[in-house]
């Protein structure tokens, strides 16, 4: 009998969990094949992945949900088993059309939408749609992009450096190599095995195009949001920093949250507490235009 459990049996123990009580299913839009992960039922929330993760990484936070809500969790495109765009360089309006799309096709009228990090991102530029089939919106830990004329130079950098890491390293050494700093330093190994192998699962294609989104978009073309919203970051995030969050949300007139003991990937880090903060993004009252 082991008197300690390795990450390697955490791991274990996560990935059949996975299978067992969030399975992924696909789900052909007309606009291309969308794969996803779903529990519970009730109230629709619709969770929208980051740049280096997929739907799986949002298990932990998902099934506390799943005991009130119908938790819905989508591989964007390129990701999991989800066809990608057919531009190879789409912007985030593109995603956007996929994620309407998606959601129509699982007949969803009036959910809340989650995005962490590029998540947040797609889900701004879903709001700014105005489709009705969303009417609130979580801003987690939310990337701006390198699209406005300030910071293109930047993100022209950024994109080499991470296409180069992806031929240089390949998925697996990418996500050895990046997937700590989406944590804190006081983050569980359990929690660093789950980003890591979360990371591990991506696409090269899918990543790719996902980049060149980050590097030539701009959040704030999408802002302030058409819908009830509100922001949180990690207190302890590097990548997408709390002053950075919160300039954001304050110059779009959005409500700020800090995630306590959390990094950047605060969902996988701190599940109870971000679940917590997605309950709070439930009862945002929402426009009056909505009440007419």
């Amino acid at each position: 009998m082991k008197l300690f459990r390795t990450c390697a049996d955490m791991l274990a123990d996560d990935l059949s969990l996975l299978e067992d009580r969030f399975p992924q299913r696909t789900i052909d839009t007309g606009h291309g094949v969308v794969s996803y992960r779903a529990c519970g039922s009730g109230p629709a929330i619709v969770l929208l992945h980051g740049i280096g993760s997929g739907a799986a990484s949002w298990m932990h936070c998902a099934l506390k949900l799943g005991r009130e809500a119908r938790v819905v969790a989508w591989n964007a495109p390129g990701y999991g088993r989800s066809a990608p765009l057919a531009e190879p360089a789409p912007g985030a309006p593109g995603y956007a059309a996929r994620l309407d799309a998606f959601l129509a096709a699982l007949g969803m009228e009036d959910c809340l939408l989650v995005g962490h990090s590029l998540g947040a991102l797609m889900g701004a530029a879903y709001a700014a749609r105005d489709s009705g089939r969303a009417r609130r919106l979580l801003l987690l830990s939310p990337a701006q992009g390198y699209g406005c004329a300030s910071r293109r130079q930047h993100g022209a950098r950024v994109l080499r450096e991470r296409l180069d890491t992806l031929e240089r390293l390949g998925v697996e050494g990418m996500a050895e190599q990046r997937s700590a700093r989406l944590l804190s330093p006081a983050a569980s190994e359990a929690a660093r095995a789950w980003v890591r192998w979360n990371m591990a699962q991506l696409n090269p294609a899918g990543y790719s195009q996902a980049v060149r989104l980050l590097c030539g978009s701009d959040i704030h073309d999408f802002l302030p949001p058409r819908i009830a919203a509100m922001a949180a970051c990690g207190e302890a995030d590097d990548v997408t920093t709390p002053q950075d969050s919160a300039q954001l949300a304050a110059a779009a007139g959005l409500p700020y949250y800090s995630v306590p003991g959390a990094g950047h990937a605060c969902y996988v880090e701190q599940p109870m507490a971000v679940a917590q903060l997605i309950r709070k993004a439930s009862q945002l009252t929402l426009p009056s235009n909505d009440h007419e």
